[in-house]
């Protein structure tokens, strides 16, 4: 898996505020904003991400992961306009024994000019990932790629209008992260429907020395 770019919106200090210090934070449960605020609203989304050693093909047990994404409406708690106060869909976990971490969401509408993605970066461990001294140490930063029929079952539901022309704008050839390889890398694999919600996971593979 490639690395990538975290993007304009990251919420770890490095482009304006910093969730990752933020009571709270280390949660399974993305919807909600920390203390208070909206809930997320959309169809029902959990993602596992097990974190491997290059090296040794190893799990990595103990790693921190955070992960972020828009919301249905394609907005960004903390930077989109109506979400600046919000800091929902953020969170960090700590592997377990298996290299795996799992976070409960909502599946992230597509907003123009991007592939439908979700964003992670992982650290050493929850501590280097909360760490306040503005110089965590960041093992590897990329994006998941959500697959298109997928998105497309989704994106028919209420409150992801905006999101079928704007995905129909878009291929994983073009967009502008994925486009290297069409995401080939990055791309989950993902399970369930829309009643019942949907299961992704993905395998990441780090340098650990």
């Amino acid at each position: 898996m490639p690395n990538e770019t975290a993007g304009p919106y990251p919420g770890d200090g490095s482009n304006g505020t910093n969730v990752l210090d933020d009571t709270g934070i280390v949660r399974s449960d993305l919807r909600p904003s920390l203390a208070g605020g909206t809930t997320a609203a959309g169809v029902p989304l959990t993602f596992r991400l097990t974190v491997r050693d290059l090296s040794s093909g190893e799990a990595l047990a103990g790693a921190g992961v955070y992960a972020w994404h828009c919301s249905r409406e394609g907005l960004y708690s903390m930077y989109s306009q109506g979400a600046q106060d919000e800091t929902y869909l953020r969170g960090v976990q700590e592997t377990d024994a298996d290299g795996t971490v799992e976070f409960v969401s909502v599946f992230p509408g597509c907003y123009a000019g991007r592939w439908p993605h979700i964003h992670f970066e992982v650290y050493d461990s929850v501590q280097a990932a909360v760490a306040q001294d503005g110089d965590n140490p960041i093992m590897k930063v990329s994006q998941i790629a959500l697959p298109k029929e997928t998105c497309e079952q989704v994106y028919a539901t209420t409150g992801y209008e905006s999101s079928v022309g704007n995905l129909a704008g878009v291929s994983l050839a073009t967009d502008n992260v994925f486009g290297d390889d069409g995401g080939i890398h990055q791309l989950a694999t993902i399970a369930g429907d829309v009643a019942s919600g949907y299961q992704a996971q993905l395998a990441i593979g780090v340098v650990t020395a």
